[in-house]
């Protein structure tokens, strides 16, 4: 019986150590550590996202904007780095932005120590006064300064404020199909006021402090001695300096005398204009390259020319033109003479 007693004594366990690494309390300690890790992945995460993003948008407003008066260089014609000749180009209906444009090449030019003649590309039937003589005067300007050799290149058309640019270089030479010429001054303004008065029931008032104060206006039609003040005040000034830039430019080949002649607003083709002494050579732009080589006295060259680098701005700045637009300036612009160095078939 003692026996049966002994066995059904129980066997006391012995107590586990405090430290263990089993049990709940480890696995709790083991989840907190996995979260804390994966906190920390996210955050990091989460902050290089918004440096990527950051950096993106950066790189989205550099292309928009573009590098302010940075232009790209080109080759166009292998040849030594050390000596270059560098293309500028003219090109379209000349304006204001287009001096600035002419300044930023020419200043790169300026820069650059191995260039040893410039050809101005010239594609323009010519533009506002204003801008043709300033881009006149700064081919002239570079010259002068830089004395280095500048031929005039034409192609397509190269004429009225697009030839009054050209006579600013050494030489000219034009391709065989050019049309070039047409030396004179236009100008022209809307006379609004049968739209104004009679359809939209409109009475502009002028009140001036002298009768010639709004000659001439574009809410009236013109007599014949507001026109008369015009041609005597704008138009012709404007044809004698056309005429003074040619005899400057021209003075080897041309009078005064020749030039007034030619200055009737006509237009000539690349054969005639060599005949009037116009221009001085015709060729392709092989032959405009050999013809800077000779005048800068070398015989090999690397040719050159500038790129205004790719902007997002330039896509979608025409996307969404204003054309419904109409108001005081508008209408200022339209009702004002503009005065022109253009051929126009208008």
């Amino acid at each position: 019986m003692d026996f049966e007693q002994n066995n059904n004594q129980s066997i006391p366990t012995e107590p586990q150590p405090a430290n263990s690494n089993y049990g709940p309390s480890a696995s709790r300690r083991k989840g907190a550590g996995w979260r804390i890790f994966l906190g920390i992945v996210l955050a990091l995460s989460v902050m290089a996202n918004i440096a990527l993003f950051l950096m993106l948008i950066g790189v989205i407003a550099m292309f928009a904007t573009g590098q302010r008066g940075v232009l790209d260089e080109e080759i166009i014609r292998e040849g030594p780095a050390r000596t270059k000749i560098a293309m500028i180009s003219l090109q379209g209906v000349i304006y204001g932005e287009s001096s600035s444009d002419i300044y930023r090449q020419l200043k790169v030019v300026r820069k650059d120590k191995h260039v040893k003649a410039v050809i101005v590309r010239v594609n323009s039937p010519g533009g506002t006064v204003s801008a043709s003589d300033q881009i006149y005067m700064e081919i002239s300007k570079f010259r002068k300064e830089e004395n280095i050799p500048v031929v005039a290149f034409m192609q397509g058309v190269a004429a009225s404020g697009g030839y009054y640019a050209s006579v600013a270089c050494d030489q000219i030479i034009a391709e065989p199909t050019t049309i070039t010429g047409s030396i004179g001054v236009i100008s022209w303004y809307l006379v609004m006021q049968e739209l104004l008065e009679d359809k939209l029931g409109i009475l502009p008032v002028t009140i001036k402090s002298g009768r010639k104060k709004d000659w001439p206006s574009s809410f009236r039609k013109p007599e014949p001695e507001e026109i008369q003040y015009m041609r005597d005040k704008v138009i012709t000034p404007a044809l004698e300096r056309f005429i003074e830039v040619i005899a400057e430019g021209r003075k080897a080949s041309l009078t005064v005398e020749e030039i007034r002649k030619l200055a009737d607003g006509g237009i000539f083709g690349a054969k005639e204009a060599l005949a009037e002494k116009l221009i001085d050579e015709i060729g392709y732009l092989d032959e405009a390259i050999d013809l800077a080589k000779s005048l800068a006295g070398i015989d090999k060259a690397q040719v050159v020319q500038y790129r205004k680098p790719f902007s997002i701005s330039d896509v979608f700045s025409y996307r969404k033109p204003n054309i419904l637009k109409f108001d005081r300036a508008t209408l200022y612009e339209l009702g004002t003479p503009q005065i022109l160095y253009l051929w126009s078939a208008l």
